[in-house]
């Protein structure tokens, strides 16, 4: 991962696992390419859900490129919700 916008949960460099699911909840985390540019995935937390969409923030809003600039993203976009962390070693684990 790159940038500030997922601390604390996440830093720059810490190294994450996705997998593919069918049902997402509010609060997980999910990977999916950048509206803006689809070659560069992002890694945000869905705050809300629609039958369709969800709307993604970063945990630091602050520092966060997220739904507020670019809009609800469509479900059928979310490559997979992040589920754990394989570097760096002192932060590996299983995520919630």
């Amino acid at each position: 991962m790159a940038g500030d916008s997922m601390l604390p949960a996440f830093r720059p460099g810490d190294r994450v696992v996705a997998v593919r699911i069918r049902r997402v909840r509010i609060g997980d985390v999910v990977a999916v390419p950048d509206p803006r540019d689809s070659e560069r995935l992002l890694v945000k937390r869905i705050r809300s859900l629609t039958r369709s969409t969800a709307e993604l923030r970063g945990d630091n809003e602050a520092e966060s490129t997220d739904s507020r600039v670019f809009g609800p993203v469509p479900l059928s976009t979310l490559t997979g919700r992040v589920v754990y962390r394989y570097g760096p070693r002192e932060r590996v684990g299983w995520l919630r």
